[in-house]
């Protein structure tokens, strides 16, 4: 559920500080650091970015004499929110139910992002086997070993569940999502979508993590196919998907690039 395709290595660190864990299930110490690679494209040419979304923000303008004050202004903290869609169902770890539109490709890729079992190898394999597209072979594997090599990093077995002492949360704040042109498919029928989001511990003393996750980047592409969205890394989606902008709460550029911060349905 990472960023795909032929793109290479780009580090997020994960550094989860404060937690003590202790042997055979936890780690001795004070603290844990662990580096997951993600695929960016290393390629000649930079890769265009798609038709917006049904229903997604246009791609931003550059300023002219048309544009209003107001308009230019605006920054994903002060301007609208995008409202996701609420899940249907809940079946073998992921949320369920989202539909054929640019909003529900999004609240997907959120939900299944949130609902990430990044450290439990097994529980992974589950998740994106539910939601990997039969068009991206070796995905799922690929995915499976990311998380196997993060808990080697992190002290743990190659192979088990998250330490029951410790408790994590991913939190999306932001997303920027596209309709991807693909020769073959129905506009909209292929969405990217990047997401901004933040990771939260709580350690064996209930107490949080004083160093989380802020800021780190994400993206996936979707794939309309057999009644729901699935994610995709097919190299003819891929190959025309875009780099966003920085994302910054108070940027009219990220604004303008499209960023929306998220809003959870009530």
């Amino acid at each position: 559920m990472s960023a795909e395709g032929d793109r290479k290595a780009r580090r997020a660190k994960l550094t989860l500080a404060g937690l003590a864990v202790a042997a055979a299930v936890l780690l001795a110490g004070g603290g844990y650091g662990a580096a997951v690679l993600l695929d960016d494209d290393g390629g000649p040419g930079a890769p265009t970015a798609g038709a917006p979304a049904p229903g997604a923000p246009a791609k931003g303008p550059s300023a002219g004499p048309s544009a209003s004050g107001a308009e230019l202004s605006k920054t994903p903290e002060t301007g609208p929110k995008l409202k996701l869609f609420k899940p249907t169902g809940h079946a073998n770890g992921v949320a369920t139910g989202f539909r054929h539109s640019g909003v529900d490709a999004v609240s997907a890729a959120v939900y299944w992002w949130e609902e990430y079992a990044w450290l439990d190898d097994q529980k992974a394999r589950q998740q994106l086997e539910a939601v990997v597209s039969p068009d991206a072979p070796g995905y799922v594997d690929q995915q499976v070993s990311e998380v196997r090599k993060l808990r080697e990093q992190a002290g743990l077995p190659p192979s088990g569940g998250t330490p029951s002492a410790i408790s994590f949360t991913t939190s999306v704040r932001a997303v920027r999502y596209y309709a991807l042109p693909v020769e073959g498919e129905k506009d909209g029928d292929v969405i990217e979508v990047w997401m901004t989001y933040d990771r939260y511990a709580t350690g064996p003393d209930g107490k949080p993590d004083t160093n989380p996750l802020k800021g780190e980047l994400t993206s996936v592409v979707l794939r309309w196919q057999n009644g729901m969205w699935r994610i995709t890394n097919q190299p003819g989606y891929v190959k025309n998907s875009s780099h966003p902008v920085s994302y910054f709460p108070e940027s009219p550029y990220a604004w303008r690039d499209g960023w929306r911060q998220v809003q959870r349905a009530g």
